[in-house]
């Protein structure tokens, strides 16, 4: 100690010397301990510096660069998104807005054959000098018309006769026409129809949707009634196989695109088993086990078959699924199609999933390590531009030159992905970049599949959009109550989209539902 006197002896030394040593191992131990706290601050600031960046890549996504609908996207993000594109894309100056020269519109066109034709008074004076125009010269007319409808409101009252047996003596009455009960009132075919398409293609809430009806055609309905509507014409499809029919329908096509979104059902969740949460890229949340909407599109929107799944399990989507379907599917990154390749021709996956994905890596750091992914953007979008050019030559392959050269640029950019973020920290698992690097490697031949085969499409647009009708409906009414509306829902949906597609009308094709004659899809010629 420095204040104590040096000892003498031998003795004191040594004591002096073991209290020294005490004290340095304390020191020892509180520098140590010190050194740890550090430590751990400093791989706290390290984690708390990776969850920031993780934080703020999600809230930066929009629907560009993930599965997130633009209805669910900040405020500004669509604001940013478009001044982005308009830097992105070269405009001419003396370009104008909206459709441009030689752009066939959808404006009204001239009935050649109205059912009413009137006269209006001539004009009385001059629509430039105002002089009088009394007794001046007749010019060739011309003409207006208007387009529109008119509701009355009609009641039918059905003569049920009724004729006595002469061997035992009941009384047989005749049966009312379909839609009508004996000894009670009904609503009619435009009625009903007006309830379905408001409740299942409107989005309407019920109780809406009955004011609604009140106030556009003047009669007076229950929400009760809406619910009923839509329960009878599902009914009706259901018992004349609907179901069946468009499976029968869409196992006969060459390629199906295929997609699956949740919904919200009252105590529709499920457990989710061991090992299947998190298989989608894009959706690491858990939610297999909730319910979802599977939608299968032919690729030109022909047919639409929306489903209702408990969840969405392999097990669920191959029970969605065509059982007898051989073609082509196109589908996004979800692995719970992968179990059907060995009964399918092939799958292809959707490439604007994958530039989504890509987007979203871009603006990852550090600097400019991650334009691998613009190189991955540029080599698809290259190759769907060559597939269309060789389509428009009427050629039905890619010049394998070109097919080779756009590969090997893929494959240089997914091993710079791979290597530069093998080993980069994130905040829970792999870095997006290197996630999203080896699933590219992975799927390539997925992913190129609509290069070999022309018939497909490269991305899942089609189905994209058939589920927006769930989306949009969830987002008005907020849930279903429980499996069976929701598969009510969906049956009543995919009839009357189909039978859009066929031109059939929805008046039409409500009409003859209720007849129990429902318009069912055209089966497909047998080989």
């Amino acid at each position: 100690m420095p204040d104590e006197p040096v000892p003498g002896d031998a003795a004191g030394l040594r004591a002096a010397n073991a209290r020294l040593r005490g004290l340095l191992a304390e020191r020892d131990a509180e520098a140590a301990a010190l050194r740890a706290e550090l430590d751990a601050d400093r791989e706290m600031i390290r984690r708390l510096g990776l969850r920031l960046a993780e934080l703020e890549r999600r809230l930066d996504m929009d629907s560009s660069d993930s599965g997130t609908p633009s209805s669910k996207e900040r405020i500004g993000a669509k604001e940013a998104r478009r001044a982005r594109q308009q830097s992105e894309r070269e405009r001419s100056k003396d370009r104008k807005r909206g459709g441009q020269p030689g752009h066939q519109g959808r404006g009204l066109k001239r009935d050649p054959d109205p059912g009413e034709r009137k006269d209006v008074p001539p004009p009385a004076e001059c629509r430039s000098c105002r002089a009088p125009l009394d007794g001046a010269e007749a010019a060739e007319p011309r003409w207006a018309q208007v387009t529109d409808v008119e509701f009355t409101r009609k009641v039918t009252e059905w003569a049920l006769p009724g004729l006595s047996c002469p061997c035992c003596g009941a009384v047989t009455f005749a049966e009312p026409p379909p839609g009508a009960h004996q000894g009670s009132v009904s609503y009619g075919p435009a009625l009903n129809a007006a309830a379905v398409l408001l409740s299942c293609y409107g989005n309407v809430p019920p109780e809406r949707a009955a004011r609604v009806i009140g106030m556009l055609l003047g009669v007076p309905v229950s929400a009760g009634f809406v619910d009923k509507a839509a329960a009878r014409v599902n009914a009706q499809l259901n018992g004349a196989g609907f179901d069946a029919a468009m499976l029968a329908a869409l196992a006969g096509e060459d390629v199906l695109a295929a997609d699956e979104t949740p919904v919200s059902v009252l105590g529709g969740r499920g457990p989710v088993p061991a090992g299947e949460a998190g298989a989608d890229p894009e959706e690491k949340d858990g939610t297999a086990g909730a319910p979802h909407v599977l939608i299968t599109r032919t690729p030109d929107g022909r047919l639409t078959f929306l489903q209702a799944m408990a969840s969405r399990r392999k097990a669920a989507i191959a029970a969605g699924l065509p059982a007898s379907f051989a073609g082509y599917l196109v589908t996004d990154g979800y692995t719970g199609y992968q179990h059907l390749l060995s009964r399918l021709a092939g799958i292809q996956q959707c490439c604007a999933h994958v530039i989504r994905r890509c987007r979203a890596v871009t603006k990852l750091g550090p600097g400019g390590v991650q334009n691998w992914a613009d190189d991955i953007i540029a080599v698809l979008r290259g190759a769907h531009a060559a597939v269309e050019a060789a389509r428009a030559r009427g050629d039905t392959s890619l010049d394998q030159k070109i097919l080779d050269g756009l590969r090997e640029r893929y494959d240089t950019a997914v091993s710079s992905g791979i290597i530069h973020n093998r080993l980069r920290d994130w905040d829970t698992g792999n870095h997006p970049g290197y996630a999203l690097g080896t699933w590219l490697r992975d799927y390539k031949e997925q992913v190129f599949l609509f290069t070999r085969e022309f018939a497909v499409s490269w991305t899942n647009n089609v189905s994209e959009r058939g589920a927006k009708a769930a989306k949009r409906h969830q987002a008005v009414s907020g849930y279903w109550h429980s499996l069976g509306t929701l598969a009510r829902w969906c049956r009543l949906r995919s009839y009357l989209d189909t039978a859009a597609a066929h031109g059939i009308t929805a008046l039409d094709a409500i009409r003859d539902a209720i007849k129990g004659k429902p318009w069912l899809p055209p089966l497909p010629a047998i080989g």
